[in-house]
């Protein structure tokens, strides 16, 4: 039976791309699916699946999903206040004049705005509304256009507070708890602070290569004379300058270690509202419709995540994480070759499920087995953490590319667009190789003693009892005869 899981997966990719349904109902459908025809062939007894509501009660008693609908609802403010159009505009004036200055404005404000926008789509459709008509104003192509705002919109994925760390995070912590009671080696489980630290070195370097790309970009197009409703007021120079000051600091914060997450989100969104209810930017019809994109988008969230979960509750009782364990632990070759491949899986699946769904489907099943091998926990998650923010990008169903096309409305051929996107996944693809290759970039910083201590310290067995009674079913009564 384990092998019916994998075909369980293979048809939950087919319904995604196939049916245009959301992830969550053909999660929950297959899931379902494969329940039912389990219970019915007798491969596992119906009263397994009361596992489920438990499972769900101990999803949800975790503090970090608090973030969510409050990155949410800081993604949708930032789109409603003028903060984005005075950065941009800022931007813009400091930088010297020339064809690639909106270009790096553009690629500056996404770094700014997207770990604080919660989502790669609330990114997009920011960015789009500011940058993209400048850049149209100024005769740059189509494809440039769409190929900034995506890369611009996903720059948030590996800058910390993102949406997506905190996910990866809180998954990357559950893999390694399950990982080092399988070995039973006492490795400190390492938790979203430390993948917050490990991306902040790679983040830097892409950021960087980012900036230099769209300079070198933006220097080969033509002259085009400067609009002049680019130049900032000083009621908007002001406003950068605040705003600025404002996300470093939270920014900083929070890779400091001095928030957390949660709170890092909650003081930005208390600050956006209360700004816009201030400035009146936020009443009446406007207020009602920003809460109710929140909840909609919350709750489309948790309903992947309790599909998700649901689905992989299915896969552990058909035994299938215990088929990819075994294939994974027995990979020919060292680290490197273990990593690569799994990372290769990761990638593959990201034709087809989008960095969301990766998280909460494929890392629970592939990186435990990875971790048994890998000692290096946040090393790992740091390169599972840039094949996400890769597999936004992927041609064809890149999710970003996606909402790009969408929102932009773009006319332009999918060649065309990928010709303008070569040179940033070349430079993100360049950034994961130098990680896999040289493991101490994720560790700068990280004193020798702690690091050691992360390989080595120990861990109670009432604590590696707790995470797994947290992450594990209970197992009901069988009601099974006694023996004789």
């Amino acid at each position: 039976m384990p092998a019916v899981g994998l075909l369980l997966l293979l048809l939950v990719g087919c319904g995604i791309v196939l049916t245009g349904l959301p992830a969550a109902v053909v999660l929950i459908g297959v899931a379902s699916l494969g329940a039912t025809l389990s219970v019915v062939s007798g491969a596992i007894p119906f009263s397994l699946l009361s596992a489920l509501p438990g499972r769900l009660v101990n999803l949800f008693e975790n503090d970090l999903l608090q973030a969510l609908p409050l990155y949410v609802l800081m993604g949708l403010l930032l789109d409603r206040l003028p903060v984005a159009e005075a950065l941009y505009r800022t931007g813009l004036a400091i930088l010297p004049r020339g064809t690639a200055a909106p270009l790096v404005s553009g690629m500056g404000l996404g770094a700014l705005l997207g770990p604080m926008n919660g989502s790669v789509g609330a990114s997009v459709l920011g960015l789009s509304r500011v940058v993209a008509p400048r850049l149209a104003a100024r005769g740059v192509p189509e494809p440039t256009r769409a190929a900034v705002v995506a890369v611009a919109s996903t720059l948030g994925v590996v800058i910390p507070p993102s949406l997506v760390l905190i996910l990866l995070g809180d998954a990357m912590l559950s893999a390694h708890t399950i990982a080092v009671t399988m070995t039973g080696r006492q490795d400190r489980v390492i938790n979203t602070q430390d993948v917050f630290h490990g991306a902040l070195a790679p983040a830097g370097l892409f950021l960087v290569l980012c900036l230099a790309v769209a300079w070198l970009v933006g220097r080969r197009l033509p002259a085009q004379a400067v609009p002049t409703d680019d130049r900032p007021s000083g009621g908007q120079m002001l406003l950068a300058a605040i705003s600025v000051t404002f996300l470093l600091t939270l920014l900083g914060g929070v890779a400091a270690g001095y928030f957390y997450a949660v709170e890092a989100a909650a003081m930005g969104a208390f600050v956006l509202f209360t700004a816009g209810i201030l400035t009146g930017r936020l009443r009446g019809a406007a207020l009602r419709e920003v809460l109710h994109d929140a909840m909609a988008t919350t709750g489309a969230l948790f309903a992947l995540l309790i599909a998700a979960t649901t689905f992989t509750l299915t896969l552990r009782l058909l035994g299938t994480d215990k088929l990819v364990n075994d294939w994974v632990v027995g990979l020919p070759g060292n680290e490197i070759v273990v990593v690569a491949i799994v990372l290769a899986v990761i990638g593959l699946s990201a034709f087809v499920l989008d960095a969301f769904e990766i998280i909460f489907v494929i890392i629970p099943i592939v990186v435990p087995p990875m971790l048994v091998r890998v000692a290096d926990a946040r090393w790992a998650a740091v390169l599972v953490l840039l094949t996400l923010q890769t597999s936004f990008l992927l041609p064809p169903f890149g999710y970003a590319l996606m909402m790009v096309r969408g929102t932009l409305r773009y006319r332009g051929t999918l060649a065309a667009l990928a010709r303008a996107l070569a040179p940033f996944l070349l430079a993100q693809w360049l950034v994961l190789a130098i990680v896999l290759f040289v493991p101490a970039l994720v560790h700068l910083g990280e004193k020798d003693s702690d690091r050691t201590r992360a390989l080595s310290a120990p861990v109670s067995n009432e604590e590696i009892n707790r995470r797994l009674q947290d992450m594990m079913p209970p197992i009901p009564d069988l009601d099974l005869p006694p023996p004789k």
